[in-house]
């Protein structure tokens, strides 16, 4: 009688707090040993840096495992493209040194197209919100998703249909925007021209990668999947409306690549050693102060995507026990430890309070959220460079107790740390 065991199953990566966590270094060290490292949500509004041999190779829509000659990168379903910021990112990285990605790059073909119109229109909702604009990338993401879940955007498949049937979902979508925002420019012939033309470019990478990524599984291959952005930025568990315009969390995984959720074998979860988010936002471990200054200063934190500065704060371990409970991770790993460096010493942020009474949950309401109080521990610095040691046993001993403490109060096993940003800056713990 058969057991039901799943075979080898997939292994994920997600982001814990608000992103830039870096995600793509841990998924970097894991696909040496992957047949398959994939995408399964986003767009180009999320970036990757992966450091090999001092080169800083930046991905948006590419799969940070695309590095590794050995591994395939599949972008699933669940992700929306545009297909000129997707070649323009394999023609910078192919500068810099990415070699063979034709024969790797597999596309799915129920992929979302994110068009150029849809960049222009995300920019005017912004600028109608006024001062209530939510700080996006402005690269067109939630309008690709909202055509989407209206059933009005274009699919890759759609690229290679009746050209009278891609016509006429084109021209009336782009009548759609243009009632909305009569100022709208768009040259449909040209478009559509262009579009003809992405569509024999990208050909030979496209199929149905849900049947590929369920038949590599079953062929007890490696699966590796790389979760964009993070939990707080979950538009339906984060802290909206500051949040991106798909799911972050562990499900999507299943939804955007069409893996079963008994599949799934090891979550791993990626924190920063302190926390950081971009755009705007209730965000309360922030540090609006010279101490945030000098963390975004030594962190060089900005956004790989918007070169915009990311606001910093201290671990918050309410955020952390959170992401935990939505996402059950295996593991975890924290970077960017080396950026403590130099502190005399180093807070965590271990509960709140709203009105002077503590709370267990985090609220909801935006308003809300931004008025509570963190409470603190402080624990002492370490004073020393720790930047690239990999052994634990190396590092000192004050930043062996933050790690320790880190992982008491989450209750969430910490399997890594980094301690630079290169490839081998990794400690592995066990």
């Amino acid at each position: 009688m058969a057991t039901g065991q799943p075979p080898i199953g997939v292994t994920v990566v997600l982001g814990g707090q608000w992103g830039d966590e870096g995600k793509g270094k841990l998924v970097d060290l894991l696909a040496e040993k992957a047949d398959y490292v994939c995408r399964c949500q986003g767009g180009n509004n999320a970036g990757h840096t992966v450091i090999v041999d001092g080169v800083a190779y930046d991905f948006h829509l590419l799969p940070s495992g695309i590095i590794h000659s050995s591994c395939k990168s599949v972008i699933g379903n669940g992700v929306v493209i545009h297909l000129p910021g997707l070649f323009a990112e394999i023609e910078k990285n192919v500068a810099k040194g990415l070699v063979n990605w034709q024969d790797r790059l597999i596309i799915s073909n129920k992929a979302h197209l994110v068009l150029d119109v849809q960049q222009a229109v995300d920019g005017l909702l912004e600028q109608e919100k006024g001062q209530s604009s939510i700080g996006t990338t402005k690269k067109g993401i939630g309008p690709a998703y909202t055509a989407k879940a209206s059933r009005v955007g274009l699919r890759v498949s759609d690229l290679y249909s009746d050209p009278d049937v891609f016509r006429t979902k084109f021209v009336a979508l782009i009548e759609s925007y243009k009632k909305r925002f009569p100022t709208l420019q768009v040259d449909v012939e040209a478009e559509i021209q262009r579009y003809k033309d992405y569509a024999e470019k990208i050909c030979p990478m496209v199929t149905d990668t849900v049947y590929l990524i369920n038949e590599a599984i079953q062929g007890k291959k490696n699966v590796l999947v790389e979760g964009a952005n993070a939990v707080m930025l979950d538009y339906d568990l984060g802290t909206y409306p500051y949040v991106t315009s798909c799911n972050c969390s562990a499900g999507v995984v299943c939804t955007g690549l069409g893996i079963p959720p008994r599949l799934v074998k090891h979550v791993y979860g990626v924190f920063k050693a302190y926390t950081t988010r971009v755009g705007k936002g209730a965000f309360p471990t922030e540090l609006d102060n010279e101490i945030g200054e000098r963390l975004q200063k030594l962190g060089k934190e900005f956004g790989v995507t918007t070169g915009r500065k990311r606001r910093c704060g201290w671990f918050d371990v309410v955020v952390a026990k959170y992401s935990n409970m939505v996402n059950g991770y295996t593991s975890i790993a924290v970077t960017k430890l080396d950026i403590l460096d130099d502190f005399d010493e180093i807070k965590i942020g271990v509960s709140y309070r709203l009105d002077g009474q503590p709370i267990t949950a985090i609220p909801a309401e935006q308003s809300i959220l931004s008025r509570v109080q963190v409470d603190y521990i402080t624990m002492p610095g370490w004073k020393s460079t720790i930047a690239g040691i990999t052994s634990y046993s190396a590092l000192p001993t004050n930043a062996k107790n933050y790690i320790v403490k880190l992982q008491e109060l989450t209750g969430i096993p910490i399997q890594w740390i980094g301690t630079g940003p290169s490839r081998d800056h990794m400690i592995q713990v066990f």
